[in-house]
């Protein structure tokens, strides 16, 4: 297989896939090493492919449903209950954003729709002695949210709300 098949074989594992697939898997599955991955993928997303990296690997995202957006505020030590939250109404929280003096708008893709995901996740946060996003902007941030209907979203923002989570 060559390059161009390869890149071609990426794309269609991707499109096919329910879940994020690492550079490792895909270098495991198609016989090159993980860097090849990296690099082939660069080059896709420079092509126009829609290609995002999230913490468990990389996707091809076409949310369903709707796509809503909410601006929030909270500690630290209260990030596990927002994701939970928002993922306990049914919808996927599709990334973080916050607005940076220097940068301007910082994004960090999540891709969480479980409680199981957000535990994952706020796990690696810990584990990696990381600080959210939301650190940098004393704690106001937004989330991206693909919600199945709009009795989820009304849900999402009633449980924010009477966390005290909601920004109004």
């Amino acid at each position: 297989m060559n390059a161009a098949q390869r890149r071609s074989q990426i794309l269609q594992l991707l499109r096919e896939s329910r879940r994020p697939l690492s550079a490792s898997a895909l270098a495991g599955g198609l016989g090159v090493s993980r860097q090849i991955i990296v690099g082939d993928v660069a080059l896709l997303r420079a092509a126009g492919a829609d290609i995002t990296a999230t913490p468990r690997g990389y996707v091809i995202l076409s949310p369903s449903g709707l796509v809503r957006r909410v601006a929030v505020r909270h500690r630290p030590d209260q990030m596990e209950r927002e994701l939970t939250l928002m993922v306990d109404q049914g919808c996927t929280v599709l990334d973080v954003m916050v607005e940076h003096p220097v940068y301007g708008q910082l994004t960090g893709r999540l891709d969480l729709s479980s409680r199981h995901d957000v535990a994952e996740f706020t796990r690696r946060v810990s584990d990696s002695r990381s600080q959210p996003l939301a650190a940098l902007t004393d704690g106001i941030h937004l989330h991206t949210l693909s919600c199945p209907d709009e009795a989820a979203w009304q849900r999402v923002r009633q449980a924010l709300e009477q966390a005290g989570f909601l920004l109004t």
